[in-house]
């Protein structure tokens, strides 16, 4: 209760946790134990995860790499442990995001967890 009337007196908007630490792609795959072109293909489209989870790092001129918030990491982990409750939605996953059939290939034998 204390909250909603501090946030109506000084911020006008909504309530934005602030972001201290973001992780590589590469590192998501290795915590998640899942294929780094897996969760690439699903990222690569904003709308799969809340607005403000995936974050884009710049590397260097003309270089940027993808990185996700803690948020971002968990609503990945839970999109994949839905998707193997069963191989039909692990295929209806793979169709949605995954256009590249090398991928869908190297993954498609991912067992249920």
């Amino acid at each position: 209760m204390e909250l909603e009337a501090s946030r109506s007196r000084t911020c006008k908007g909504s309530l934005m946790a602030t972001v201290r630490f973001v992780f590589t792609l590469d590192y998501v795959a290795e915590i998640l134990e899942e294929d780094v072109d897996l969760l690439q293909a699903i990222i690569r489209n904003d709308d799969n995860l809340t607005y403000g989870d995936i974050v884009t790092v710049v590397t260097g001129e003309d270089q940027t790499t993808s990185a996700l918030t803690d948020d971002g990491i968990e609503e990945l982990r839970q999109m994949l442990a839905d998707a193997r409750k069963s191989a039909a939605k692990w295929q209806e996953l793979l169709e949605y995001v995954v256009d590249d059939e090398a991928i869908v290939a190297r993954v498609k034998t991912y067992s249920p967890r």
